[in-house]
C-alpha cells in the first residue's frame, strides 16, 4: 500500500468549480475497496497527505503521452484543476470550472482521451490535504460516482495518518525487532520478560492495524516511528 509513489512532478489535467458534499451510496460502500480505474477508465491521479514538499503517496495512472506533454510544458502552475484542488474541498466536474484556462489545458487533455473529469479534495482538521483528479472519455461523472471518489480519497488519507497512541515501550520493541534482535535478546536488553515483549509487540500491531509483525514494522517505519 506504500509503494505507489511515482516521483516527478504532480500531474493535473482539467478545470473545476463548485464543491459537492459526499453522500448517498458512498456511505454504504467500503471506500478503501473502490478501484478508481473502474470509475475513471481514462486515467486518474492521486496525491495523498500533502506535506510541505510532496505528498506522502502519489499515484499516477494518466496516459504517459499526456504526462510527458503536461510536464514538458510546465502546465501545473497554470492548470485550473490544480488551482481548485489546492483552494477547495469537496468534488466537482471539470466542466464546472470557474477559473480561467488561458492555456487551453482542458482541450489539450481531451485530445489525449481525458474528455470528462472530476476533481475531489479532502482536508483534515490539521490542514493536511489529499486530492485526486479522474477522467473518462464517454460521459460526465454522476454525483454518486464523485461522492464515491471523494470517500475513497478521504479513506486513503485517513489510513496514512500516523497512530499517536503507541507507547515508547511498544515503539522500542518494534525498533529492536527491526534491528534483528530475537525476543530473548530484547527482553534482556529491556529488563522485562519475553511475555512482556510479546504483549508490547501485539499491542503495537493492533494500534498499527497490521495483520502480522512484519507488517507492523513496515508501517511503523513508513510513519517514521522507528
Amino acid at each position: 500500500m506504500f509503494l505507489e509513489r511515482t516521483g516527478g512532478m504532480k500531474v493535473g489535467h482539467g478545470p473545476a468549480g463548485r464543491g459537492r458534499p459526499v453522500g448517498g451510496v458512498a456511505a454504504r460502500v467500503d471506500p478503501v475497496s473502490i478501484d478508481p480505474a473502474d470509475l475513471a477508465p481514462a486515467g486518474h491521479y492521486l496525491a495523498l497527505r500533502l506535506g510541505f514538499a510532496a505528498p506522502t503517496v502519489e499515484v499516477n495512472r494518466l496516459p504517459p503521452a499526456w504526462v510527458d506533454h503536461y510536464t514538458r510544458r510546465g502546465f501545473m502552475l497554470m492548470d485550473p484543476v490544480m488551482r481548485w484542488l489546492y483552494e477547495n474541498e469537496g468534488c466537482v466536474r471539470w466542466s464546472a470550472i470557474e477559473h480561467p484556462d488561458p492555456q487551453g489545458i482542458l482541450d489539450l487533455a481531451g485530445s489525449h482521451g481525458l474528455v470528462f473529469g472530476a476533481a475531489v479534495a479532502y482536508r483534515d482538521p490539521e490542514g493536511r490535504r489529499s486530492f485526486g483528479s479522474f477522467a473518462r472519455t464517454d460521459r460526465e461523472f454522476a454525483d454518486e460516482e464523485m461522492a464515491l471518489l471523494l470517500a475513497h480519497v478521504r479513506a486513503r488519507h485517513l489510513a496514512l495518518v500516523p497512530p499517536r497512541n503507541l507507547t515508547a515501550a511498544e515503539i522500542e520493541a518494534l525498533r529492536l525487532v527491526k534491528a534483528g534482535q530475537r525476543l530473548k535478546q530484547i527482553a534482556h536488553e529491556l529488563g522485562v520478560t519475553e511475555g512482556a515483549v510479546k504483549q508490547r509487540l501485539k499491542n503495537a500491531r493492533v494500534k498499527l492495524s497490521a495483520k502480522t509483525g512484519a507488517e507492523a514494522i513496515s508501517r511503523a517505519a513508513f510513519f517514521g516511528l522507528i
